[in-house]
This record gives C-alpha cells, structure tokens and sequence, in this order.
C-alpha cells in the first residue's frame, strides 16, 4: 500500500486531497466528551496542509439512516478540528451538494474543509454496489488524491472507505500505517508471552477472536459483562448478572480447547456485585460487596472484577512481552466499578512488553480514567477494526488501499 510519505514526495501542493478520518466522537447535549478520534488524524491533515494541498476531511458520526439528523452533525468535530489545528477550518452542511462544493471550491492551498456526515447520504453504507459506487462518484469529484486515514472505519464496506479509494489516487495517513503495524506486531513475530486481556458487554462480540487467539495466544484473561458467560459454562450461580445463555456451549469448547492448546484460560476470582446497575448519569449506587466468584447470590449482578482478580490479571501481565488488550472489565463509568480497569490498565503500563490498548471503550476507559496516554505502547482508533484484524478477516478499507 502507498502511504502519505510517499504522497507528500510526490507533491501535493495545490491539489485537493480527501481525508477520509474517523471522526466518530462521543457527544453529550452537542459537546466533545472524548477528542482521542479527532487528534489521531492532526499529524496527516497537518502534514497535507503545510505541504499546501486543500484537505477536506469526511468522516461518520453515530448512525443516522441516510438521511440528515442534526444530533449527529460533524459539525462539533469540525470546530474541534480547528481548535487543535490553530487554523479557521471551513464547514459545509451536506456531503456532496452545493455547500460541499461551494467550501472546497473556496480553499486556498494549506487550507483545511470538513463536510459534513457522510451517512446523511444512503449511498454510503448500501449494500448495494451500484448504490455505493454512485456516492463514491460524487465524493470524487470533490478530489484529485484519496488518503485513508480513518482505521475506526476501515473494515466497513463503505463508499468513503472501500470505493471511493478505487476512484482516485489512494495512499494510507500515518495512523492507517502506524495502526496496520501495531497489528502485525501482533499476529507476526510475536514477542512472548503474549496475553490477552478482553472485557466487554457480549461474549458473542469476542467469539471470533477468542477462537483465533486459542491458537496465538499463551494467555487469555476474562473480564466484563462477558466474564460471566464463562463462569455459567463452570456451572458457577451468575444471578443476575449479564449472561448469553445460548453461548454457553461454545465457551464450554473453548474452555476445553485452551486446555488442550496449552493456553491460559483466567477467570475471575471474586466479583464487585449489586442489586441494581448504576445510574452513570447521576453516580447513584446500591452498595456493592465483594463475593467469590462462584457465590454470586440469586438476585445479585456481578458489576466489575474484585480485588483479588485484579491482583491475579495484575501478576499474569507482569512477565508479558507482547499484550493487547480490548473491552473494560467493568461498569468504569461508574466510580464503584472502576478499579478492575484501572487495574488492568496500571499492569499494562507496568508491563515490560509491547502494549496495545484495543479502542473503543478500552481507549475511551485509558482517557476518562486519568492515565497517561504516552505510557501505553499504542492506543488504537478502532476496536472493532482491531478484533477483526486479529481474527484474521479482510477489512475491505485496507484490502483497496492494497490493490
């Protein structure tokens, strides 16, 4: 694949250059709570601007269902954008019409435009190729030269992010590349031992990864609502704990499968419980008490690791040479539930290895709990990207950049 360096060698001086960014932030009442997504696209939008070309920058923001919807406009990123560019950054409030054009039409080179969501606009996520390649077409003709840099994104066949790049000139930004090589850290020449850490919601999300990890991995660490899928496949009580009853044979396999590859399947010991899921707007809490994991009472939800899973996590990441980790292990939003993630993240900044911080809420859960992001080896944009990286399947955003 060809990336931005060799774009900028090129020259790009005068031209317009699409950046496709992932600039899904979350927002609360129209305001950034987290900008990790609109500063990991600063250093190529940057690089493209003071090398003169005219950057327009597209990106998704929630799911709209192809139609405009104010609460998901770009248009709090945009101003973000500018803030951390120091530079006025131009907005237009449609995607490919007379406002898109009418703002690239007025960049001056070194200037910088963001239109708005591309997911106002159907063709953008159709499962139809004609559909999508229609769109891919009108956000062409806004550019002469594509740059992928939006990783969150690239394992959607989206026009912005499969087609489009078949249309012009395509090169990867700098975190597309940085992130692409993280991940054959992690899948090639692996330094070990290699653990793994996965918290999260679904199990269901993880199957895929666990199944190819069993064969990758010397160490698999549960945590999270998923955690409690695997404690039933134990015949462990879970209350009322978070529970996908119909995988429950699929983990007891690969339970059995992790013992028969020689790979270390760690469950929790003890759990945080409550009657009562926290209210995370108002931090209210029913009391939560610590119980073994195998005595999780009848009408009780396990809502984070306890203290003895964590100093457990804590001690199988100590040795690691090469650990990633994606999905919290625990309600972190609440300040109850925290210290379960707080601990894994502390054993990763402890560990002497190559550390990966997976996205989504792993990312989100590193900012709002205070850490420093320069301690982490590598902090990704793109959870779900990642895990599908992992697993081993072809993201269709970087298969393009490829051919």
């Amino acid at each position: 694949m060809k990336t931005i360096e060799e774009l900028l060698a090129e020259g790009v001086d005068g031209k317009r250059v699409f950046v496709r960014a992932d600039l899904n932030v979350p927002l609360a009442d129209g305001s950034i709570t987290d900008d990790g997504r609109i500063r990991a696209v600063l250093p190529t939008v940057e690089a493209l601007a003071d090398a003169g070309a005219k950057v327009i920058v597209a990106s998704h923001l929630g799911r709209p269902k192809g139609a405009p919807d104010p609460q998901f406009s770009l248009q709090p990123a945009a101003e973000r954008l500018g803030e951390l560019l120091s530079k006025p950054v131009a907005f237009a409030q449609d995607t490919v019409g007379a406002a898109a054009h009418d703002a690239v039409n007025g960049l001056e080179p070194g200037q910088v435009a963001v239109i708005e969501n591309l997911r106002f606009n159907a063709g953008e996520t159709s499962k139809d190729d004609t559909e999508r390649g229609e769109f891919a077409d009108r956000l062409a003709a806004l550019a002469d030269v594509y740059v992928s840099d939006g990783f969150g994104a690239v394992h959607r066949k989206h026009a912005s992010v499969y087609d489009l790049a078949k249309k012009l000139p395509a090169y990867a930004g700098y975190l597309i590349a940085t992130e692409v090589g993280v991940l054959r850290k992690l899948t090639a020449d692996v330094q070990r031992p290699y653990v793994v850490a996965l918290g999260g919601a679904k199990v269901s999300d993880k199957l895929d990864v666990i199944d190819k990890l069993l064969g990758k991995a010397d160490r698999l660490l549960i945590g999270g609502g998923m955690a409690y899928t695997f404690l039933k496949a134990k015949g462990y009580e879970v209350g009322i704990s978070l529970l996908q009853e119909d995988q429950v044979p699929t983990v007891k396999e690969y339970m059995e499968r992790a013992e028969k590859n020689g790979v270390e399947l760690v469950l929790p010991v003890d759990v945080l419980v409550s009657t009562d899921f926290p209210d995370l707007r108002t931090k209210a809490s029913a009391n939560p008490t610590t119980v073994a994991a195998d005595a999780i009472p009848a009408d009780q939800e396990g809502l984070d690791i306890g203290p003895k899973t964590r100093e457990l996590y804590a001690s199988k990441l100590a040795d690691a040479r090469t650990v990633f980790w994606n999905g919290p292990m625990g309600v972190f939003e609440h300040p109850d539930y925290a210290e379960g993630t707080k601990a894994v993240a502390q054993a990763l900044i402890d560990s002497p290895g190559f550390t990966v911080v997976g996205g989504g809420d792993s990312a989100a859960a590193v900012r709002t709990l205070g850490f420093d992001e320069k301690a982490f080896g590598h902090i990704s944009t793109g959870g779900g990207a990642s895990l599908e990286y992992l697993e081993g399947k072809t993201l269709p955003g970087l298969a393009a950049l490829e051919d």
